[in-house]
């Protein structure tokens, strides 16, 4: 029997994932969590083999909650589960450690094949996602500046994310600058959408 974990903000989702993996005859849904908490909780309390993890949720996102997962508790695979299937969560998801990564648009049997396989030690790759990530490549922003962007994206003025990451405004806005002039925008707003689409924030 192989021991699911679901990770999804959404209850509804987690609820009709739940019934659907139910019907197969070699898997069982033993905990569902709605946040990275809830999620580290419940895989100290009990074994897991394969997490079904959702990128975009409160708190720590589910890219993030995977590289946590894979360096506390090695053994459990993790497969993540999204609605955003965009090349750029897909390499990061890949960098931080995922073993498979599907869209929620996913057929039934195909998510519960996923599951079979990440649990038998392969990788799973949702191939059209594959496809674009290839022809999209790495995210041409730095570190910094995804930093930067990413904090922009709240709206607050050059002033406030200097405050919240501890440096100047003239950093910020050179940042800023750097990010526009790459991701090809006309704005910081335009800038940091265009970053999201691609997944690189």
């Amino acid at each position: 029997m192989i021991r699911v974990l679901l990770a999804d903000d959404q209850s509804l989702v987690r609820g009709a994932v739940a019934a659907l993996l139910g019907l197969e005859a070699d898997i069982e849904v033993t905990g569902e969590a709605g946040d990275a908490a809830e999620v580290l909780g419940l895989l100290t309390a009990a074994a897991v083999d394969v997490a079904l993890v959702d990128v975009e949720m409160p708190g720590m996102d589910g890219i993030a909650l995977t590289a946590a997962i894979k360096a506390e508790h090695p053994g459990v695979r993790v497969l993540i589960v999204t609605t955003f299937g965009r090349p750029g969560y897909l390499r990061r998801a890949l960098r931080a450690g995922a073993d498979g990564f599907v869209v929620k648009d996913t057929p039934a049997r195909r998510l519960a094949d996923a599951v079979r396989r990440v649990h038998a030690g392969l990788r799973v790759v949702d191939p059209v996602l594959a496809a674009e990530g290839l022809v999209a490549g790495e995210s041409p922003l730095t570190a910094r500046e995804t930093e930067v962007l990413r904090e922009a994206a709240t709206g607050g003025t050059a002033a406030d994310v200097a405050r919240a990451l501890h440096l100047t405004e003239g950093t910020v806005r050179n940042h800023l600058s750097a990010a526009i002039g790459k991701t090809g925008a006309r704005t910081r707003a335009e800038a940091a959408r265009l970053a999201q689409e691609n997944g690189w924030l």
